[in-house]
């Protein structure tokens, strides 16, 4: 229910929300732990674009993002959503923590201000108009926040301190009457009255929800595959992450239609199912029909259910899923790299659009990985025959003038400038032996880089062979037409034998 209202829709949508994807999603799931629904961190998506475009979008939205996931699964991409490096992640779910924690001061405070397209500009919002904060609303919201927090985890297991929390609350709001705003009516039907239809769907205007789609599909995706590799953990048994796609986009296609809003699987419900010694796709299937008993027997006592009692409920969830043995591993460890990571995709979080700071955390891992990875070293060593087997004199003469140079590091755009630069002087070599153990992989631009190379030495009356192929390397190489087979074989397992193989070809 916190979720649904914090969507920017309604209560009765979380909770139909919930029972829709329990059965469909969690019968198809790529995995019998997990249990789909809707969560903090799609709410953070979905109160934006509501509050932007209206509840339609969230719908129109939703379900397009089930036709690309329901493609991702079919295409069999998930594995693709594995590249989002884990700091990323970890900025993004910490900016989702204050967006959802600053989304819920209104129902906190008892106040209306005004909407906002991100947490930045509802911060300042705040501080440049005046409110009069409801004092039984704080209280009330900040009793549930800490009763969650400082519920101790051994009679959470038994009690879940959530549910404890809404009965009081509940329970002190009818019996005194306090004057804060409760969810009032709670439809006792799976369609709700407001839903999307095929004739509401505005097809002419479908491009302002291209962005939004994107950021539901990749949250969807990533959240619900990042649960699944948690899980995986905990019982042992991995997620097939390309059927679980499938099954979160056929369940967020048939959602809108009901009124519901899109839907993801939920690490916290997940881990309490198994927890709770959940085995089967039962759990996620009996979780949704105790729901759907409780929305048609108990609605009159939810629908008077405290909304700062569901703040508290989502301030607490906010604090809790910050992913914080991460953050303590990075700063501890001094991981400058994951710490720049994590701040700007943070601070892209509750500043942007979410599909961008998602695109902003990924470029800026591509550029620094790029930046690692293109660290290539090269050292040049003419040959010693004094350090070779004993060679007679005259035979010295032979090894004069063998370049060996030892490379370390992919060959591939961003490293080929320094490469070019370590084999700039050449001078009276008569061969050159790249020993290329340290090189695990090769890119158009260092094929490219090398075939010059190899003109050049031979413009010059000198060879160039190589020492320590992976498969890899030197099958690209073979392609580019750098590698000679038998007799004239210009690759050798080690850089001993391709300085011998040099020495007798000098001495003919």
């Amino acid at each position: 229910m916190a979720f649904g209202v914090a969507s920017g829709s309604t209560a009765a949508a979380g909770l139909v929300t919930a029972i829709i994807a329990g059965i469909v999603i969690g019968s198809l799931s790529g995995a019998p732990y997990q249990i789909s629904g809707p969560t903090g961190a799609m709410s953070a998506v979905l109160i934006v674009l509501a509050q932007r475009y209206g509840l339609e979008a969230v719908w129109i939205s939703g379900a397009l993002s089930g036709i690309l996931l329901f493609l991702l699964g079919i295409l069999k991409l998930g594995r693709f959503v594995a590249f989002v490096p884990a700091p990323v992640i970890s900025g993004f779910t910490s900016g989702i923590a204050v967006i959802i924690m600053v989304g819920q001061l209104d129902n906190l405070f008892g106040i209306n201000s005004p909407n906002a397209d991100s947490a930045v500009l509802k911060l300042l919002a705040l501080t440049q108009h005046s409110f009069e904060i409801n004092p039984y609303s704080l209280i009330m919201g900040l009793a549930v926040a800490f009763l969650i927090l400082l519920w101790p985890a051994r009679l959470g297991n038994r009690f879940p301190a959530t549910f404890l929390a809404i009965i009081l609350a509940t329970a002190a709001e009818i019996l005194f009457e306090f004057p804060v705003d409760t969810i009032r009516e709670i439809p006792r039907s799976l369609l709700l009255t407001h839903h999307l239809t095929f004739a509401s769907l505005d097809w002419i205007s479908i491009e302002k929800y291209i962005v939004p789609t994107l950021s539901i599909t990749a949250l969807g995706a990533v959240e619900s595959l990042l649960c699944g590799a948690v899980a995986g953990k905990m019982t042992g048994k991995p997620l097939h992450a390309n059927q679980e796609l499938i099954a979160q986009g056929l369940g967020n296609m048939l959602i809108p239609f009901c009124g519901g809003v899109p839907a993801t699987a939920a690490i916290a419900r997940t881990s309490v199912a198994i927890k709770s010694g959940g085995q089967t796709r039962a759990v996620s299937i009996i979780h949704a029909l105790a729901l759907l008993i409780s929305m048609w027997f108990f609605a009159p006592i939810i629908s008077r259910v405290p909304l700062p009692a569901l703040a508290g409920v989502l301030i607490a969830t906010a604090c809790r899923m910050n992913e914080w043995h991460a953050l303590r591993f990075y700063f501890n460890k001094r991981l400058f790299t994951a710490i720049t990571k994590f701040l700007v995709t943070l601070i892209a979080t509750i500043s942007l659009d979410l599909t961008w700071a998602i695109l902003i955390g990924v470029s800026i891992s591509a550029l620094m990985f790029l930046n690692q990875a293109s660290h290539l070293t090269v050292s040049l060593s003419p040959v010693d025959p004094t350090r070779l087997d004993p060679v007679g004199k005259s035979d010295v003469e032979h090894y004069q003038n063998i370049t060996v140079a030892y490379v370390t590091g992919p060959l591939f755009f961003a490293a080929t400038g320094h490469f070019v630069e370590a084999l700039k002087k050449l001078d009276n070599t008569h061969s050159l032996i790249l020993s290329m153990r340290g090189v695990p992989l090769i890119d158009s631009s260092g094929l490219m880089t090398l075939s010059e190379l190899s003109e050049r030495l031979e413009r010059h009356g000198a060879k160039l062979l190589f020492a320590g192929l992976n498969p890899a390397v030197e099958s690209l190489l073979s392609r580019g037409g750098l590698i000679h087979r038998a007799p004239t074989s210009n690759v050798f397992w080690s850089a001993g034998e391709a300085i011998s193989a040099a020495a007798k070809a000098h001495a003919k």
